[in-house]
């Protein structure tokens, strides 16, 4: 009898141990690794549908292919909510220097951009190397094409050349704008993105052209040579066309109209696969909810997958979440999104956009306190910071968002390109990140804390 005592005693104590945090993200851990399924995803949405511009066809199969892998997954409450979003089609497009000497050049038309008229333009070139040296040149870039030749010294600080710079060329009578890439490195491929027109100034066509390009026009401005460039883009926008975010659940047990966001974008730009940029975030996040089904977590808070459309040119599916969500706000515990790759998780970064500097604090001090359960993980850094486009539009009416920090080494090397593809992702880094999303999540969602 009393060794029967015993080994009850002793299965009990195995059994809590199983039970914690840790174990808990040991056990999801193993089950990212032995599956892979993030990666087998990521895989088929690169292979079958590939880049997901809104607007496209392929976003619209991307929507029903996403509902039907996380109901397969057993999540409840899977639907479509819908969103209005912009349509811009790049059309054909290419570049041909004249001047000094006949060469194509490589080029992807800007996001939003309009197009040159019927048969192309040519120019003469203007290379500048900033905003304040237009503003130098002012009308005397008139009739022109404006390339703003800026290195890359990280996104933030060069990525407004990309989005201003038509505008700002426009303003002194320039006839288009070109923008180096904005990336660190080019094998002669060119970076695409999103662009805005100032409502002040006639809108021009605008694209960028390679690191190569852009060197090599300004090393012939430099000495002294006449650079004219002749230019097509068939670019043009539609109607906005009828889009939606894809949401699924895990409820609660406890307190299920409490919320634990977690999200990735499903929409890219129209080259590559969009495997980065955001394939690798979608699946993270579905891989996440699905390993807590898979091995039968039931969490006390709801947590709940949102895969958003139109980040890329226009925030419509974060806009229209908040707004049709706005009634429950405030009880949306906190809001990840991942949207910076595929390479291993470093950081999850606490967004409070309405809390005081020291409110701040106290809520990071709590957030440590879940530090414990990526010890599986390695060295993960718990900080303030941002935390993602799709959710700023929640986050800035209080929501708390949480940012996935990717290390991002390569990141920007293939960012809204044409090599933007399936074999650049490690499926043991999809594995790690979906674990460690999962457990950081599903510790939360057992949780307490509060950072509102």
């Amino acid at each position: 009898m009393k060794s029967t005592r015993c080994l009850l005693l002793l299965a009990a104590t195995c059994l809590g141990a199983q039970t914690t945090p840790r174990a808990t993200a040991e056990r999801l851990r193993t089950e990212a690794f032995r599956t892979h399924g993030a990666y087998a995803d990521l895989a088929w949405l690169c292979d079958h549908i590939g880049p997901r511009l809104s607007g496209s066809p392929q976003l619209d199969q991307a929507i029903a292919w996403a509902q039907g892998r996380l109901k397969a997954a057993g999540l409840v409450n899977v639907h479509a909510e819908p969103a209005m979003v912009p349509h811009w089609v790049r059309g054909r497009e290419s570049a041909e220097l004249l001047l000094p000497a006949p060469q194509r050049v490589n080029l992807l038309g800007l996001g939003g951009s309009v197009g040159t008229p019927e048969g192309g333009l040519t120019a003469d070139v203007v290379v500048v190397g900033s905003f304040d040296e237009l503003d130098k040149l002012g009308a005397a870039v008139k009739g022109k094409i404006v390339l703003f030749d800026v290195p890359f010294k990280g996104y933030g600080h060069t990525v407004v050349y990309r989005h201003d710079g038509a505008a700002k060329a426009a303003k002194y009578g320039a006839v288009a704008a070109l923008v180096r890439s904005v990336g660190p490195v080019s094998l002669d491929t060119p970076h695409t993105g999103a662009m805005d027109y100032d409502p002040a100034y006639p809108k021009i066509p605008t694209a960028a052209v390679t690191i190569e390009a852009s060197a090599q026009m300004r090393r012939m401005q430099d000495r002294g040579e006449r650079i004219r460039m002749k230019l097509e883009m068939g670019a043009k926008t539609l109607p906005d066309a009828p889009s939606a975010n894809v949401v699924a659940e895990i409820r609660g047990t406890e307190k299920p109209e409490e919320v634990v966001i977690l999200s990735g974008h499903l929409d890219s730009w129209d080259v590559g696969q969009g495997a980065q940029d955001d394939g690798a975030g979608t699946v993270t996040a579905m891989e996440a909810a699905r390993l807590i089904q898979a091995l039968g977590l039931k969490p006390r808070r709801t947590l709940r997958v949102v895969l958003w459309t139109n980040e890329e040119n226009g925030l419509r599916g974060g806009k229209a979440y908040r707004d049709a969500h706005r009634a429950e706000l405030g009880k949306i515990v906190a809001a990840f999104e991942t949207d910076s790759g595929s390479e291993r998780i470093k950081a999850f970064s606490l967004d409070l956009r309405k809390a005081s500097p020291e409110a701040k604090a106290g809520a990071l001090a709590s957030l440590k306190k879940l530090g414990g359960v990526l010890e599986p993980f390695g060295s993960i850094d718990l900080r303030l910071g941002g935390s993602g486009a799709d959710v700023s539009p929640m986050v800035a009416e209080g929501v708390p968002g949480i940012g996935v920090g990717h290390a991002a080494t390569h990141y920007f090397d293939v960012h809204h390109t044409h090599a933007d593809t399936l074999d650049k992702v490690d499926p043991d880094d999809l594995a790690y990140n979906a674990a460690t999303l999962a457990s950081f999540a599903y510790a939360l969602a057992q949780s307490d804390m509060r950072f509102q």
